[in-house]
């Protein structure tokens, strides 16, 4: 087996069998993006616990490459840090916009590298981003959220 049929068993993997698919409570932010070239759509919530990330989950309509997407993301994002999580994000996006010539972080990224080889493809960046960028937006809303309710003494 090459490398790209051993990439795209885990592509296919992580869509036929989605971690952390379908949306659940507690949350502190939701949000609905969607990829306005193909039509592919995420609703995603964030649950922090202080500065770590207790949960993400997700309901996801679209291609593989994004539904696998996510639930890489999921894998990778829970149990760490806003910042790390950020770190994680921010070589994920490097990956993905480096046409295929940025060689993958497995330490990092893990099952992520999958993606080195969809980065050739710029349709199908957007794609791959769209649950990272959906999960951007989520963090940041949530911060804000819970900046506020302890600042106001109100319960987020």
């Amino acid at each position: 087996m090459n490398v790209d049929s051993l990439y795209q068993e885990i592509i296919l993997d992580h869509y036929k069998h989605p971690h952390g698919a379908g949306l659940r409570e507690p949350f502190e932010a939701e949000v609905h993006h969607v990829n306005p070239t193909c039509g592919d759509e995420i609703t995603l919530r964030v649950h922090l616990d202080g500065e770590t990330v207790s949960d993400v989950s997700y309901d996801a309509q679209g291609c593989s490459i994004s539904q696998a997407s996510v639930s890489v993301l999921n894998d990778l994002i829970i149990g760490k840090s806003v910042t790390q999580g950020m770190s994680v994000l921010d070589t994920f996006t490097e990956l993905m916009q480096g046409k295929g010539k940025v060689e993958p972080d497995e330490d990092v990224l893990e099952d992520g590298i999958a993606f080195a080889g969809v980065a050739q493809f710029p349709a199908r960046v957007k794609c791959a981003l769209l649950g990272w960028m959906a999960w951007k937006d989520a963090v940041s809303q949530a911060l804000v959220t819970t900046s506020t309710s302890s600042t106001t003494g109100d319960p987020a």
